[in-house]
């Protein structure tokens, strides 16, 4: 299998007695931030993630207390993670085993060697964060996976719908730390699959918009293992529903763009703005730009979108902690800055903004503005 390989790779991480200390400090005594408390997501260190991950380390640490009393990040975050990798790997090996016995008694012992086939993966999206908006599909095949692999951006209320007796491993990205590299995350999947369980990849949003379904999808085929996709709603579609804000509207917006706001290497120019990003007739959603939002902004009136079309920022859209900043474009980054929003931030700008009732300027106004612009 897979997965054994590479554990045997893996192993020959040595965790040394002062990472093995920062490791397991991090398990028994979460790190706490300003935004941990209310995030409705699986911060990097938070203690819901090592709560719900615990079955992976109980041969090293006893996890029965928890308390929360540093508020230090750690000084080596590439040491702690193949550190915290290291620490995990006696479970998930006796995990695999279990799976492929599993297989091997359900499938019978005819005498002539005949091999179960390997599982059936899923990727499923589970939406911007409120798990209302589920689809009835992704919520059966939640309950019935035997290992969720999720990420980050996963709600912790979508997290509670998982049965009683699946496994959860957390592989989320976040800015500065990846607990799995994407490679790593391909290699569990196929581990998994080929041990014959019921694998379900949980991402945020839609897996096949900005979440790097596709990859994932593409290696495991690739490989001989089954496939299926459980579309999810899309950031962009439920925080523009949570806030009024019909993505396209007839005689004000007749197409709608999705952009990712990366930058490279962690900077703060977005990837890529094109000139026809800055169509004024067309409605820009802009993925994971916060950091990038101040060179976005300037690059799209560079290319002559008018520094007053209505713009939008929503942290944690529909979720509980939703926060909302409405501003024309050129005042956005500006009023983003001020009132601090954090990841994940979805950025929705052009005219139809103005249509949401929670815009700040009055109806008539916002009617001016549309027909001015």
């Amino acid at each position: 299998m897979a997965l054994v390989y590479k554990l045997q790779a893996f192993s020959s991480f040595s965790v040394s007695a002062q990472n093995y200390n920062k490791v397991t400090s991090l398990i028994t005594y979460p790190i706490c931030s300003l935004h941990y408390k209310n995030s409705p997501f699986t911060e990097k260190h938070s203690i819901e993630r090592y709560q719900r991950d615990r079955w992976l380390y109980q041969s090293q640490v006893e996890l029965s207390q928890y308390q929360s009393s540093s508020c230090s990040l750690p000084s080596d975050s590439e040491s702690i993670r193949e550190d915290d990798i290291a620490l995990q790997l006696p479970e998930l090996k006796k995990l695999l085993e279990v799976l492929k016995r599993k297989r091997e008694s359900c499938c019978g012992n005819d005498g002539d060697g005949e091999k179960c086939g390997p599982g059936n993966v899923f990727l499923v999206g589970t939406g911007p964060g409120d798990p209302e908006l589920l689809t009835v599909k992704a919520v059966k095949v939640v309950q019935k996976a035997d290992i969720l692999l999720y990420d980050r951006l996963v709600s912790n209320d979508v997290l509670e719908l998982v049965g009683p007796d699946a496994r959860l491993l957390y592989v989320g990205k976040t800015a500065g730390y990846h607990s799995r590299t994407q490679e790593e995350i391909h290699e569990l999947l196929l581990s998994f699959a080929e041990a014959g369980a019921t694998v379900v990849r949980l991402k945020g949003g839609d897996p096949l918009v900005f979440g790097r379904g596709g990859e994932e999808m593409d290696f495991l085929q690739q490989q001989g293992i089954q496939v299926k996709v459980i579309p999810g709603i899309t950031s962009a579609s439920g925080i523009a529903a949570e806030l009024g804000i019909p993505l396209t509207h007839r005689g004000v917006a007749n197409s709608v763009r999705f952009l990712t706001g990366h930058s490279r290497n962690g900077g703060t120019d977005p990837l890529f703005v094109a000139e026809s990003s800055a169509d004024p007739d067309s409605t820009l959603v802009v993925y994971m730009g916060l950091s990038t939002l101040p060179a976005l902004a300037l690059k799209l009136m560079q290319h002559g979108l008018p520094a007053n079309t209505p713009a939008a920022a929503v942290e944690r859209g529909t979720t509980p902690q939703q926060r909302m900043v409405f501003a024309e474009l050129n005042d956005l980054a500006d009023k983003v800055a001020l009132e601090e929003l954090v990841s994940p931030t979805l950025i929705i700008i052009g005219k139809v903004v103005a249509l949401s009732p929670l815009w700040p300027l009055s109806s008539k106004e916002a009617s001016c503005l549309m027909e001015a612009v």
